[in-house]
């Protein structure tokens, strides 16, 4: 096994499970010492021993909460000094019907998925710049670059965070600071499990078909196409299969997603299920 994160600091958001924790523990693998935050302290304490290697550290923090992230950091950096890694996984997520969803849902979703990324960001880029060295790898999503039916709270954060991230690079690329966006598909994590019950029968029918990838797989795609120096990261074949097919179809893009919709409510008719509409 290399090391290629001997010596280097590494820190990562939504660290006590999914893609940040098997981040944390490959990199940990491979030298990197891993400041890991999350919300909850009891299961950053889990994640902890779970790391090889020493010199790890917790660091209970809503990403949400700029004083929050502010007094965390200055913690992080206290400890470490200047990151040469930090990684932004924290997220969530709620699927269902637009005229469903509760406009807190919305909220929330935007507070964490985007502003958490904007709040470390502030938070550790200038440090970066100074040190003139270092990797930015932001998560976005699939349902980040194509909207998809079901996650009208989900989707509009996940396309923030590509546009934020696109906005940075261009500003950081002469500071020796390198920016990485990550599209990850569905990925078998907690929080896939989680938003099942609340999928509408229709986005059900459709993930049926997509690829599901482990958190270990997009965490390791992750990290080779970070190390060199790679900007945009699609991890699995159907990622960049979409990501072709929305750069190049444009406005066909609509006209393929219909047909897959339609596809999925005529499955759900002859399963006896009503679409939404119907």
């Amino acid at each position: 096994m290399s090391n290629r994160f001997a010596g280097q600091t590494m820190v990562i958001t939504g660290a006590s499970s999914g893609i940040g924790l098997a981040a944390a523990r490959l990199a940990a693998a491979e030298g990197a010492r891993i400041a890991l935050i999350a919300r909850r302290r009891e299961k950053l304490e889990e994640a902890l021993t779970s790391l090889p290697g020493e010199g790890h550290r917790i660091y209970p923090c809503d990403v949400s909460k700029w004083e929050e992230v502010q007094a965390t950091a200055a913690q992080i950096l206290n400890d470490f000094g200047t990151p040469q890694w930090v990684i932004n996984s924290a997220g969530i997520t709620r699927p269902g019907y637009f005229w469903e969803l509760p406009l807190e849902v919305f909220y929330q979703i935007m507070e964490i998925d985007y502003y958490g990324i904007v709040h470390m960001c502030k938070a550790f880029v200038p440090p970066m710049m100074e040190a003139r060295n270092g990797h930015i790898i932001n998560i976005s999503s699939v349902a980040g670059f194509i909207g998809v039916f079901g996650y009208t709270a989900y989707s509009p954060a996940k396309f923030a965070v590509w546009g934020f991230t696109d906005s940075l690079r261009a500003e950081l690329k002469h500071f020796g600071v390198q920016t990485h966006i990550v599209f990850p598909p569905d990925t078998d994590t907690p929080q896939l499990h989680g938003e099942m019950p609340y999928k509408p029968p229709e986005t059900k029918v459709l993930s049926e078909t997509a690829g599901l990838l482990t958190a270990e797989q997009v965490a390791r795609t992750m990290l080779n196409a970070a190390a060199r120096g790679k900007y945009v990261i699609l991890p699995g074949r159907e990622t960049k299969f979409l990501w072709k097919l929305a750069s190049v179809s444009g406005a066909w893009r609509y006209f393929i997603v219909d047909y897959l919709l339609a596809n999925a409510r005529r499955k759900l008719r002859k399963r006896g299920i009503k679409p939404a509409g119907e």
